[in-house]
Parts: C-alpha cells; structure tokens; sequence
C-alpha cells in the first residue's frame, strides 16, 4: 500500500510518499518567518509531488489513496492543500483521507507516554491545539486522543494542563510565540519536541492517514472538505471559555444540598431526593464538587472512592452551561484528586439512551465493559457500565 501525503495547513509547505515499510520519498520547505518574495504554496505543491515521484520513479496512479491535513490552520494554506488533493484525486480516481492537523503533528512523537501538545499560533492570545498520549496494552503501542482539536484561549489550555498535572510536550509553531508565558505559568514538567519534530510533516500525514485507510476513514474527493476553525469560531470558543474562566470548582458544603435537590428533579427522571443527597455527602468516602458561576450552581458531581477503585455516582451540568466545556472541567477536577488519593480505576453507569453522556465519557477515555439490565426505573432501562484507568 502507497500513500501520497500533502500538508500545507501552516507555513510549512510538505508532502511525501509512505508505504507500509518505509517513507519513500519527503520534501518539506519551511518558511519560519514567513514567505516574504518566496514561492507560495500553490506555487511550491505541485512542482514538489512531481520532484519526488521523479526521483523516486513513482508512478502516481500506483498510489492507494491520498492522505491531506484537513485543519485546523491558515485559511489560504488548507484550501490549497485540500484543492491539490482534491484534484488529483479527481484525476487519478483515488480516495482522499482526511487527517487533522494537530492529530498528525502528535503522532510524530510515537511512543510518549506523557501529554503530547501541539499548537499552532490563532492569534489574539488563541491556539489551534488538542492533547494526545500514546499508551502500551497488551499487544501494541495505541495513540489516543484525550481532548479534540480546537481553538483555546492561552490562558485556557495552561489552566487545562495544570488541572491534568501530567508533564507535558509542546510542538508546533505556537511554540516560540507563547512559550514565555507557558514556561512562567505551567506548573508541570515541560518539553520541546526536537527541531527535526516540530512542524508538520507530511509523512506523519501519510503514515498515519494509512492506518485510516485501513480502518475505511476515507472519502472521495467531491466530499472532502477542511476544517478551518476560522477566526469567528474561535472567538465563538473564546467567549465561551472566557465565561468558564469565571467558574469555581469547590468542595459541596451543607447548605447546597437542597440547590442540588432541585436540580436534580428537572435534569433526571429519577433524580435523588434531599434524603438521598445528604446520605451522600455526609459518608466519608464520597468526594463531592460543585461548579459555581457568580454564586449559582451551575454543575455538581458526586464520587464514592473505595481503596483503588472509585466510582461516579452522578454528574449533572444545568442546561444553559452545557456544550461549554464545565463537565471537561468538572470530570478533570474529579481525575485529579482521584490520582491523589491513589485510586486507579474509574466506574460509572449511564442510561444506554443517553447518547450525548456516552459520547462524551468516550471522549474522556471511558470504555465499556458491559450492561446492568433493567437498572434505571422511571423508566426502566439498562445500564450501560464504563471505567477509565487513571
């Protein structure tokens, strides 16, 4: 299997030819300072795919597919990289495989077992970044992506790592725009990928755009679209996380059991009652939180931890502050002080029809392990049980 890779989301202009043994053929142009009076990248891509499969004696309709970083990223670089793409995917019948941008940059640090950080400069104090490790099962090494890419205030994703508290590696070229800041704030173990490492690079884009195609994450070439993360989906996210920013995590105190009594009779069928709750927060072992915005309740979690194990017995965000990021936070909260306290397995239980929850612990690295039938009353459904190693 032969793919062909194509990478211009930022100011690296980079495209290469990999096949399951080995990268057959790279050539990367990087323009750190910008282009100045050098060749654009819809000038530089076309003459660079036919340089390498001269020099390599590559025959493009010999190509299984055609991997493309797919964004987030300069506006002008990914819909020139997504039409060279598009085009000779057109022209030589082949499938096109969406790579995100920030995925591929991770997945050339194989094998880290910390936080792997990408960040590519969004200006007015954003970045385009995700977070992502590589973890050892049984059988392989797994790459795993622990938060999806987006557009995070600064400030935002500093307050995240901090919260995580794993050390972490930076890549990207929002490095040495915001690495005072990072290096002054952070209060984790910080690294810097190596120079040969820290752009893109379009033979991670093919190598890992080839476990894609195996899994039959492809598209053809009138379907691919970027993923721009333009400026107002940013400032979107901004404003949004500029309103977390405002939020306080603290310990449950007596006199919001009856606030959380309330809350829970319009967020779940079967909500506790005031008897329930307090039963809850007066046992030793249960760790409870709340999430407050200028004084109101907005989230709440309660935790049993037992030795080794814990369990989440109910997490609940009020309507208006979901979507915005506060389950993250408050589940991140929860991790954290679970690790503290030496607990290495997560339990929980969801209805099987909430979709939404299941999705979002799935995000969080929760797997299934099996259904309870008949669990949950009013109505009566199973449900379905998840855990996360810590």
């Amino acid at each position: 299997m032969k793919i062909l890779a194509i990478d211009s989301s930022g100011l690296t202009a980079t495209v290469a030819v990999v096949d399951e043994a080995v990268v057959m053929a790279s050539y990367t142009i990087n323009y750190p300072h910008g282009y100045g009076g050098k060749k654009t990248h819809s000038q530089v891509l076309l003459p660079m795919i036919a340089e390498i499969a001269k020099t390599s004696g590559l025959e493009l309709d010999s190509i299984d597919g055609i991997a493309v970083s797919g964004g987030p990223g300069s506006f002008t670089g990914l819909r020139i990289g997504s039409a060279t793409a598009k085009g000779l995917g057109l022209a030589l019948n082949k499938p096109l495989i969406h790579v995100p941008t920030l995925e591929a940059q991770a997945y050339q640090i194989y094998g880290y077992g910390g936080v792997i950080c990408p960040i590519m400069d969004a200006r007015r104090d954003q970045v385009y970044t995700g977070l992502y490790t590589f973890r050892q099962d049984a059988k392989q090494i797994v790459f795993e992506v622990m938060r999806e890419q987006t557009a995070l205030a600064i400030v935002d994703l500093i307050h995240l790592l901090n919260e995580i508290g794993e050390p972490v590696l930076f890549l990207g070229d929002g490095v040495p725009v915001h690495k005072e800041q990072l290096e002054k704030e952070l209060e984790v173990a910080v690294s810097y990928a190596p120079v040969f490492l820290n752009r893109q690079n379009a033979a991670a884009v093919g190598a890992l755009g080839m476990e894609y195609f195996k899994k039959g994450k492809i598209e053809t070439a009138a379907q691919h679209a970027p993923d721009y993360l333009r400026v107002s989906q940013a400032e979107r996210e901004r404003s949004k996380l500029v309103d977390l920013a405002r939020v306080e995590m603290q310990e449950m105190k007596n006199e919001d059991l009856s606030v959380i009594a309330d809350l829970e009779k319009n967020i779940f069928p079967d909500g506790w009652n005031i008897n329930g709750i307090a039963k809850f927060f007066a046992q030793p072992h249960v760790l409870s939180l709340t999430a407050k915005k200028a004084g109101q309740m907005i989230a709440y979690v309660f935790v049993a931890v037992m030795g080794e194990e814990a369990e989440v017995l109910h997490l609940a965000v009020i309507q208006s502050m979901r979507h915005q990021g506060v389950a993250n936070r408050l589940m991140t909260k929860v991790v954290t002080l679970c690790r503290e306290k030496g607990v290495k397995k997560l339990f929980l239980e969801v209805r099987e029809s909430n979709e939404k929850a299941r999705r979002f612990y799935e995000k969080y690295r929760f797997v299934q392990d099996g259904k309870r039938k008949d669990y949950y009353d009013e109505p009566k459904e199973d449900a379905v049980l998840m855990h996360l190693d810590i």
